[in-house]
């Protein structure tokens, strides 16, 4: 019998994870149907309800519902307790189990696929959001040197950063705390390039950096790119590995089986031009 799972979002059409998930499907040799589910707003619980009583295995989460899913499940993994966000679903019964893969989706691919390992560096991510939130006890694992998160108001990454304490060394502070320091590895993780504009994030972050990471995928050279390039970065990656990486996560969290990633990063790239 085919097993059924979705992506839920509002709006969804522009999603991924149909063609992903059905291409993993393929190489497993899973019996799975994936498709897009638009839940309208306010009837997330409603909308998961039905597919549930359908039969549904589990589901993914993207914006603006994964707040309304980490609510929604009575199992919660602490990555996403951490993050206070579910990215992923699992119904076993009267049971629903959360997940957030989001962060280990970044992880792997910055270490698995571009190579650049996270032990002892210095790392800076901006942004204090979901996306961050999700990322830090997956970056922490990796014992990083130093792990700053800046964000536009102090008190929020500062607030996260002491939930963290315990985890490995990791601050909180402000974006125009940043003067003058420098980092190995800067990530963008704000809401900036989805509209076309730069953090507030000084050049000098840059000065040592061998990675500048965009956490958007498919927009190209993004204001935060450009920067890192004209600081003399070498290496500039988007979010489309997170993006592929993540649902590898889950796909291996449902099935108990994991699907090369390679093949699907390829094709979904973008040239950051």
């Amino acid at each position: 019998m085919t097993d059924r799972y979705a992506i839920v979002g509002n709006p969804v059409g522009f999603s991924k994870s149909p063609l992903i998930h059905t291409e993993f499907a393929r190489q497993t040799g899973q019996d799975i149907e994936y498709t897009r589910l638009e839940a309208p707003l306010g009837r997330f619980k409603e909308t998961v309800d039905a597919f549930r009583a359908a039969g549904a295995k589990g589901v993914n989460i993207t914006a603006p519902f994964k707040l309304d899913a980490f609510a929604y499940a009575s199992d919660v993994s602490e990555a996403a307790r951490l993050a206070g966000a579910a990215n992923a679903l699992s119904f076993e019964g009267d049971r629903v189990r959360a997940e957030n893969f989001d962060g280990i989706g970044l992880v792997n691919d910055i270490q698995r696929n571009l190579g650049f390992s996270l032990q002892g560096k210095r790392v800076l991510m901006l942004g204090a959001g979901g996306a961050a939130r999700g990322a830090l006890l997956p970056f922490l694992a990796q014992q990083p040197a130093e792990f700053v998160l800046a964000n536009r108001t102090a008190a929020k990454a500062q607030a996260l950063a002491r939930q963290c304490e315990g985890a490995g060394s990791i601050r909180g502070c402000g974006l125009q705390d940043l003067e003058g320091l420098r980092f190995d590895i800067v990530l963008n993780a704000t809401s900036a390039s989805l509209t076309g504009e730069l953090p507030a994030v000084p050049a000098s972050v840059f000065g040592s950096a061998q990675l500048a990471y965009e956490l958007a995928y498919a927009k190209g050279l993004t204001p935060f790119l450009r920067l890192a390039q004209g600081a003399g970065v070498q290496r500039l990656a988007d979010g489309v590995g997170m993006l592929v990486e993540q649902a590898a996560e889950a796909f291996q969290w449902w099935r108990g089986v994991r699907p090369d990633t390679a093949p699907l990063i390829r094709q979904l790239t973008v040239p950051l031009a």
